[in-house]
């Protein structure tokens, strides 16, 4: 008896010695400090052209309008991954041909690497071609091609960000080229809500501009197709071109992924983390610098 009254002591004294090492344990990690580094995707190019390197303490960074020390500014040369969305809608101001050459061409321009997915989408988006850099499944796709119904381009751009791009674990270099005049109707997927998650992600919208079907014609509850298209590339560090040459925009965005691209990093300090933050980078005169414009 005396003997089971000794053990069962010993039970409860290391008991308690575990449960206070344990509440220590937890004291300690709740108090230890968190990483918030931020890995921002930054494109740089030189105004004269030179590739000649930038360097961190060239620039200027502002989180929310507080000014932040960038711990640093990496060349990023890693492979990308392109998604293709093409706008096949009836009503679009360009044949299915065109469109197809369109697409024709980044098979050509991408680097060794580099893949692409091609979707087109009216009422819904549909995977013509998965992840690739064969150009005979590219071909095979474009021929998938048709014109019918509306363009419900919010809705496609969500379908892509879902099931292609967020996937993509350890791709930092995820971008969407929208070849589209920015037309939606009937999206059920808010803009502003597919902007913010674009951001969010940090993916880089270029687009490839047809002239707006409607004319300008004011949208009630969505942004004009123009002006979609321009916060959709502007928000997210992208660029615009016109559809007329499709070969020089293809060379365009390939050789500006692969060769301009740029990993920053800062832990952001004396910010709200509740918030939307607008981000501000002043580069050097003659530099030029294009990112998200907000952290989400």
């Amino acid at each position: 008896m005396n003997k089971a009254r000794a053990l069962t002591a010993v039970s409860i004294a290391l008991l308690l010695l575990a449960t206070d090492a344990a509440a220590q344990a937890g004291r300690r990690s709740s108090s230890a400090p968190v990483d918030r580094t931020v890995a921002l995707n930054v494109t740089i190019t030189r105004a004269d052209g030179v590739s000649q390197p930038v360097l961190a303490d060239q620039l200027s960074l502002f989180d929310d309008g507080i000014e932040q020390k960038i711990q640093s500014l990496t060349p990023d040369p890693t492979p990308a991954r392109i998604a293709l969305l093409v706008d096949n809608s009836a009503t679009l101001r360009a044949d299915v041909e065109k469109l197809a050459q369109a697409v024709r061409e980044f098979i050509y321009e991408i680097y060794e690497g580099d893949q692409l997915m091609v979707v087109g989408y009216d009422e819904r988006a549909e995977v013509l071609s998965d992840w690739t850099d064969a150009p005979p499944k590219v071909e095979e796709a474009i021929k998938l091609l048709r014109k019918r119904g509306e363009p419900y381009l919010f809705d496609a751009i969500s379908a892509v960000l879902e099931q292609a791009l967020r996937p993509l674990t350890g791709i930092r270099k995820r971008a969407i080229v929208l070849i589209s005049d920015g037309l939606d109707r009937g999206s059920k997927t808010r803009f502003d809500d597919i902007l913010a998650e674009l951001q969010r992600q940090d993916i880089t919208v270029y687009a490839l501009q047809l002239p707006d079907r409607t004319g300008g014609a004011y949208r009630r509850d969505r942004p004009k197709p123009s002006e979609a298209i321009r916060q959709l590339v502007e928000g997210t560090g992208g660029r615009s071109f016109t559809f007329d040459d499709p070969k020089q925009a293809a060379a365009a965005i390939c050789d500006e992924l692969r060769r301009n691209r740029y990993v920053l990093a800062y832990s952001p300090l004396n910010v709200s983390y509740n918030a939307k933050r607008q981000l501000l980078i002043i580069p050097p005169e003659g530099v030029n610098v294009r990112y998200k414009a907000a952290q989400p």
